[in-house]
């Protein structure tokens, strides 16, 4: 049994609690969360700062993280792609290094569980032994051409299969995004989706993706000119690409829209309205290193979403830390509290991935694991905030 207290504890779901005492017994089970005046001082393991539940980071591309600095920065998301289509052959033993030891590198900031995004098995060995609990999205994408549907979809399960089930983890089939999808895809992938699963898309990360849905405009055009694919029968739809994804998606599964840079109001009434079951994930540095710009927080605000945080891969961020993005959306968008970054950080992201029995909140029977933060002298985060991994 161990005992924990720190300035303060953030629950998450409760109220902060000064001068309280979290009891785990040996395994990081939580026993009980309570006053510390009950307790022996001696008995008790003080620590300088706050106390958190482990982060749960809801979307990453762990596979490409051999690929760390070698694509420039705000080039925009459709020469991003292009770079990294172009990088993506690799010795398989350089690959296997980075994947653990970005595996290692989340671990050490307080990551207890991981949204991933997989085209490959390369990441599988790793998940099966790795102390995160990762749920695997496995992406299929088409470019928007039904003669490739069945193939692709085809691919897509072999890679499913082979993805680990190890501790915990989960799997699901899902698209890549709007823009790269084709009717008979969707399809395809949504008849394997059901109301226990999480599905993640990549929505509204380039102002291309909606000239393309809304005009039949946009870089989007010469991008797929440029591999040889026709876009002649792609018919506008005069709505933005979030509706095209609705249409061809099970509302009774968990979906996790990724990015939404572009994602007005209309957009998120439009998802709330067809799903009770719609998540937000932001990723700000990734944002800014592919495109140089961040969501305006408060349409999510306003509208009640339940936002989670994510990293995107060290192809598009200089670290993964979930930390390192509350800091970003602290600095650019200041008007956000701390209690609510936090709850986008670990409860949320918990109950996007269906891993909230365990995770997310101090709460008594829950793992969630601790982490200990170093918070500004106004209580807020601060350029210097660090985390340190307790259990």
């Amino acid at each position: 049994m161990r005992k924990f207290t720190a300035d303060v504890i953030f629950p998450v779901a409760s109220a902060p609690i000064k001068n309280g005492v979290i009891i785990t017994d040996d395994a990081g089970k939580i026993l009980a969360v309570e006053s510390s005046k009950a307790h022996d001082p001696a008995s008790l393991e003080y620590h300088a700062g706050v106390i958190v539940p482990g982060f749960v980071n809801t979307h990453c591309h762990l596979e490409l993280s051999h690929m760390k600095g070698r694509v420039d920065t705000g080039t925009g998301l459709l020469p991003f792609i292009h770079n990294v289509v172009s990088f993506r052959n690799f010795p398989m033993e350089e690959i296997l290094d980075a994947i653990e030891k970005a595996d290692q590198e989340m671990y050490e900031a307080g990551i207890v569980a991981v949204g991933d995004i997989s085209n490959k098995l390369d990441t599988a060995v790793q998940k099966d032994k790795s102390h995160i609990r990762y749920y695997t999205f496995v992406e299929a994408f088409d470019f928007l051409t039904d003669a490739n549907a069945a193939g692709t979809f085809q691919q897509a399960e072999a890679v499913l299969a082979g993805q680990s089930g190890a501790h915990g983890n989960r799997k699901s089939l899902v698209p890549h995004a709007p823009y790269s999808v084709s009717r008979a895809l969707f399809q395809l992938l949504k008849a394997t989706n059901g109301s226990g699963d999480t599905v993640s898309i990549h929505n509204q990360e380039t102002p291309h993706e909606d000239a393309l849905f809304l005009h039949k405009t946009g870089g989007f055009l010469d991008f797929y000119k440029g591999f040889g694919i026709s876009l002649d029968g792609f018919r506008a739809s005069g709505k933005t690409s979030i509706h095209y994804a609705m249409e061809n998606m099970n509302p009774n599964a968990r979906t996790l829209f990724v990015h939404n840079t572009l994602s007005g109001s209309e957009d998120i009434q439009a998802a709330q309205r067809w799903s009770d079951h719609v998540y937000w994930a932001t990723c700000p540095n990734a944002n800014l290193y592919i495109e140089n710009r961040m969501p305006y927080y408060r349409h999510f605000l306003d509208n009640n979403a339940r936002m989670t945080i994510g990293t995107d891969s060290l192809t598009s961020n200089w670290q993964l830390s979930v930390l390192e993005e509350m800091k970003a959306i602290a600095r650019y968008q200041s008007y956000l509290p701390f209690e609510t970054l936090l709850e986008w950080a670990t409860l949320n992201g918990a109950k996007a991935l269906g891993f909230d029995s365990d995770l997310g909140s101090i709460e008594p029977g829950k793992t969630p694991g601790l982490n200990l933060l170093s918070l500004g002298a106004d209580g807020k985060l601060s350029p210097e905030t660090k985390v340190k991994r307790l259990l």
